[in-house]
This record gives C-alpha cells, sequence and structure tokens, in this order.
C-alpha cells in the first residue's frame, strides 16, 4: 500500500499506477473516514429513530444516500486519492465524481425530509419560515443555482487555487467541500424530494442541465488546448512514468468534459420521469374537479326539469333556428380555472 505521506506530498516515490494497484492500492485519510462516518452514521441515526415511530422509509432513497456516501469514500482513500496530488485526470476525476455524482445521490437519498420529520414541532414552524423566506428563494433561483454550480470548477481550474489544492491538504479538503456542497445545492433545489424554497417547472431544470453542459465543455476546451495546469507543481515530481504532462492534462479535460455530460443523462432520466408524474397527478386532480363539478350541476338540472313539468325530449333535443338565441356554452367554459386550460379556440 502507498504511503499517505508520499501521496500527499508527490515523491518521486509513488510507484507505477498499473491495472493491479487501481484495486489494490488504498490510504487511510482520516478526513476522508470522518465525513464518512458522520454522513452515514447521521442518516442511519435518522433511519433508526424514523423506524422506532412505525414510518416506513423508502429503501430506495436509503440505497441512494449509502452509494454517495461510498463515492466519498472511493474518491478520497482508494487509489484515486493516493494518486490525485500526482496524476491530473485523478484529481478530474475525483472534483467531477465530487461535482456531480455525489451529490446528485445524496439527493435524491432525501436527507432532508428524513431529518425534518424527526423535529419537534416547535422547531418546524421556525425552519419552514426559514427555507421559504425572501433570501432562501433568492439564493435558489434557477440563474443563481446554474452559476453556483458551474463557476467553482472554473474557478479552480483556471487560477492559482488549483496548485495550492495540491500544494495544500487543508486547501484540497475545503475545495472537496465546497465542490460538494454546490453540487448538492443543485440536485436539492432540482430533484425536490426534499422540501425547497422554490418549485419551478421541471422544464426549468433542464434548461439549467443543457447550460451546465455548456460549462463543462467550455472548460474542457481549455485545459484540453490551452496552457498547462499547475505546471510550477508538475515538473518537480520527476515522475518518469505513464503520461506526458500534455497528454496527462488532455485526459483530465476529456473526463471533466465527458464525464459530466455521461454523469447528467441519469440525472435527465430522473426529472423527465419526475415531470411525468407530476403531469399525471395534475391530470387526477383536474379529472376529479371536472367529476366533482359535473355531478354538482345534475341534480340542479333534475330539480329544474321537475319544476316545469313534463316535456316533449324531440323538442329539447332539436333547438327552434332562432338567430337570437343567445350561443351555446359548455358548463365548464364558464369556470374560472378551466374555461383557460379548456377553452375552444
Amino acid at each position: 500500500m502507498v504511503q499517505d505521506v508520499a501521496s500527499a506530498l508527490g515523491h518521486p516515490g509513488v510507484p507505477v499506477l498499473t491495472l493491479t494497484r487501481v484495486f489494490t492500492t488504498w490510504r487511510v485519510e482520516p478526513a476522508v473516514l470522518a465525513t464518512v462516518v458522520a454522513l452515514g452514521g447521521g442518516y442511519g441515526y435518522a433511519l433508526w429513530r424514523r423506524d422506532r415511530t412505525g414510518r416506513p422509509w423508502p429503501p430506495g432513497r436509503t440505497a441512494c444516500f449509502g452509494a454517495g456516501v461510498g463515492s466519498v469514500a472511493l474518491v478520497g482513500l482508494s487509489f484515486l486519492g493516493v494518486y490525485d496530488d500526482t496524476l491530473f485526470w485523478a484529481r478530474a476525476v475525483q472534483n467531477i465524481v465530487l461535482l456531480m455524482v455525489t451529490p446528485m445521490l445524496l439527493a435524491l437519498g432525501a436527507p432532508i425530509r428524513l431529518v425534518a420529520d424527526l423535529l419537534p414541532a416547535r422547531m418546524r414552524a421556525p425552519l419552514a419560515r426559514l427555507l421559504h423566506s425572501t433570501p432562501a428563494r433568492v439564493l435558489t433561483f434557477p440563474l443563481v443555482v446554474t452559476v453556483v454550480l458551474v463557476v467553482p470548477m472554473l474557478v479552480l481550474y483556471l487560477s492559482p487555487l488549483y496548485e495550492l489544492t495540491l500544494r495544500s491538504a487543508l486547501a484540497s479538503g475545503v475545495s472537496g467541500t465546497i465542490v460538494t456542497t454546490t453540487g448538492f445545492v443543485y440536485f436539492w433545489t432540482r430533484f425536490r424530494l426534499d422540501p425547497t424554497p422554490r418549485t419551478d417547472p421541471y422544464a426549468v431544470t433542464l434548461w439549467i442541465t443543457v447550460v451546465e453542459m455548456v460549462g463543462d465543455a467550455v472548460l474542457g476546451l481549455v485545459l484540453w488546448l490551452g496552457p498547462l495546469v499547475a505546471t510550477g507543481y508538475y515538473s518537480t515530481l520527476a515522475r518518469d512514468w505513464g503520461p506526458t504532462l500534455r497528454i496527462d492534462q488532455v485526459i483530465g479535460a476529456g473526463v471533466i468534459w465527458i464525464g459530466g455530460d455521461i454523469v447528467g443523462l441519469p440525472f435527465i432520466a430522473v426529472v423527465v420521469a419526475a415531470m411525468m408524474r407530476e403531469d399525471e397527478h395534475r391530470a387526477v386532480a383536474i379529472d376529479a374537479e371536472l367529476d366533482a363539478l359535473d355531478a354538482a350541476r345534475v341534480p340542479t338540472t333534475a330539480r329544474g326539469a321537475r319544476g316545469r313539468g313534463p316535456t316533449n325530449a324531440m323538442s329539447t333535443a332539436v333547438a327552434p333556428d332562432d338567430a337570437t338565441a343567445p350561443p351555446t356554452r359548455l358548463w365548464w367554459e364558464d369556470h374560472p380555472e378551466l374555461s383557460e386550460r379548456f377553452r375552444r379556440r
């Protein structure tokens, strides 16, 4: 197993990355372990509390959250964590997972709803007011959320901050936390499995996804065709194996560009499925309202017919050709909500 110190300092003693070492090289990183324990333990404790109340929790959400926690361990403790200060593409994989994969899985676990259901009643009202406050609604506005998702990666790779994360474990940890947090805010507000300040249409989410993909493409092209990043650091490693600095950066650019788009595909699938469910629920609600209005109208018609006495069925079926008579209208054309939705064109 590769020693942590050698990996963190980028010593030339870090061995050649082979296919065998991809599966056998691991490290013990206290900060990553603490994060995994905090996330997994907190979610598990909330599940235990919920089970004691007899309220079920969808197992799919638990599986997604567990996979998200596992992804943190994977990028931080596996060969990716060992070689993240040596190979540009290894850190690129780390960052794209922490930005897109980890927060998406965590958001699918609906942790906010899980915890909120266990809070005492006296705490729910203040938190609900805070969640739906004007600052919260502004900060989760779709354009703001998109900027928050795209900008950190651009700043990270196109400024001296990237080299700082290679030289400082603290800077690297802070950077990873920021990337994951911004990703979670994005997926939390887009999935809407948890309570959110806004309920923007899912169509807006699809447009945001397009903007995010464009951002990945821009960053990928800049890294692919632009100058080398952090050459002052990588040139001092004396690495005599693996890809050259240019090829290493080109591979990393492809990971950020193509990898980000590939990860976005399941996200789009989840959003489309949610949009279809929302349309189905809306259609059911409209049908129920139509049925209720129709049922309320039938007794009124029947009472009016009884008051007029017997009538000739043929005479009521065929109306006289009277040019002065008002045009025939369907009942729902006078309904304040349904008339706009179903008006005749």
